[in-house]
């Protein structure tokens, strides 16, 4: 079913055939359309499996599975621009918890949702794995609350 770019607010990545790929970090290209349902809390999932950033270091390549989830309220990020997005910290140098937090602080600023985490699964190198965490409830809101406990308890296994 093709729909009128109208009524999914403004997406131009969706569906285009001349797609031009990032070469570095750009949030910009981030895209959202508006929830059918703000109603209903839900959660929906995101699994990048094929992320790559470089140490800000070394130069390195550092590979992850980035998991994204998020409860959303008005506006929810488009899928392709969300891959868009990812693959261009392929060039970008940072740090494993700093890419974690950018992509959380980013999408929040693009979609106010009421809440999200992200979490990444970095392959080793040099005998250590790192798995970053990071989340945010909507300030005073059931949210808020739902973001510290499953802060503490994320990883309680």
């Amino acid at each position: 079913m093709t729909r009128q770019i109208d009524e999914l607010g403004g997406i131009t990545l969706l569906g285009s055939q001349k797609t031009q790929y990032p070469n570095g970090y750009t949030p910009a290209i981030l895209e959202v359309f508006n929830n059918k349902h703000p109603e209903n809390d839900y959660f929906v999932k995101f699994t990048c499996p094929e992320f790559t950033s470089l140490c800000p270091i070394t130069g390195q390549p550092d590979f992850a599975t980035i998991h994204i989830r998020y409860i959303p309220d008005v506006k929810m990020v488009e899928s392709k621009s969300l891959k868009l997005y990812l693959f261009g910290f392929r060039n970008h140098g940072d740090f494993h918890e700093d890419c974690i937090n950018i992509i959380m602080k980013d999408l929040i600023a693009l979609m106010q949702p009421k809440y999200i985490e992200v979490f990444g699964e970095f392959t080793p190198r040099g005998g250590i794995a790192i798995h970053p965490f990071a989340n945010y409830g909507k300030p005073g809101s059931r949210f808020e609350e739902l973001a510290q406990t499953r802060l503490f308890n994320h990883d309680m296994q």
